[in-house]
């Protein structure tokens, strides 16, 4: 491409204003509006970004067909999308990428030529924040705690990093023997049982959210040889954490996974690539 067709390229993108938005369940402490609108701003793009809170709102997953619809006739470019609406969502899609199909969820669902495009970028966003942070912890036997949305998503990203053997805890049983089926994993049941075998743990319940205090599991299990991999990020140190740290477990929060999705979502809503380094350092001076 020539360089003035480059700059009218560029000079169109920073032209045009994007509207974009989170639809989840108690998620006020987001740090996703300022995490995009700070990139944003740095590649000189118009970009707005709104909190759709069920609990704010007083409303439920029911009203996701209304919160989509409305979104698409306000212009929106697209919407990130949480718990507990991740699973929920793909009925409501046109279309889904192969990632987001595989998984079974969508995190980030973009409103193009009149369709709704869903995508998944939690699995190579929590691959991406884990072959930084934990790069040699070893692989061998690991836990997933957690079979919903981010837990699918998580599945997939235990294989893209070499998992061995995967053993899937849930309180739901159900729901951890259909994704156990679909990650060709296997389920466990007493955690008390299983863990003394694990090397690692990758959590991804809510439990230890801002507003689902508490830990995923009995912290008397946890020993000084396991890793513990997190997703949630507010609070960025949740109590399982804290308590991983006190031991000398090695441990990532789930900071690094936030940022990675953020880095691929941003680039659906827009069709321009932001600075993964830069999006870093801000949510680490968020």
């Amino acid at each position: 491409m020539k360089a003035t067709e480059t700059a009218s390229v560029a000079a169109k993108q920073i032209s045009q204003s994007f509207r974009v938005g989170l639809i989840g369940a108690g998620i006020q402490a987001s740090r996703m509006p300022r995490l995009h609108e700070a990139e944003a701003q740095a590649l000189g793009l118009d970009y707005s970004y709104k909190l759709f809170d069920l609990e704010r709102l007083k409303t439920s997953v029911a009203d996701l067909p209304h919160l989509l619809e409305q979104a698409e006739q306000q212009g929106f470019a697209g919407l990130n999308i949480t718990h507990p609406c991740k699973q929920a969502v793909i009925p409501l899609l046109d279309e889904l990428s192969a990632e987001a199909a595989a998984i079974g969820a969508a995190n980030t669902v973009v409103f193009r030529h009149g369709k709704r495009f869903g995508h998944n970028t939690d699995a190579p966003g929590f691959a991406a924040s884990f072959r930084r942070e934990l790069s040699d912890a070893p692989l061998r036997n690991v836990i997933l705690l957690g079979a919903g949305g981010a837990g699918s998503a998580l599945a997939v990203a235990a294989r893209q990093l070499g998992v061995e053997r995967l053993a899937i805890y849930d309180t739901d049983a159900a729901r951890a023997v259909a994704l156990a089926e679909r990650a060709d994993a296997c389920v466990v049941t007493d955690l008390a049982q299983s863990l003394p075998a694990a090397e690692g743990v990758m959590q991804a319940t809510p439990i230890g959210m801002a507003n689902h205090p508490g830990t995923p599991l009995p912290l008397a299990l946890l020993q000084a040889r396991h890793w513990v991999a997190e997703i949630i990020y507010f609070p960025i140190e949740t109590e399982l954490l804290r308590h991983a740290r006190a031991l000398g477990c090695r441990t990532m929060d789930g900071g690094g996974m936030a940022v990675f999705q953020a880095v691929e979502a941003f680039r659906l809503f827009t069709g321009v690539a932001p600075d993964a380094e830069r999006m870093l350092r801000h949510f680490a001076a968020l």
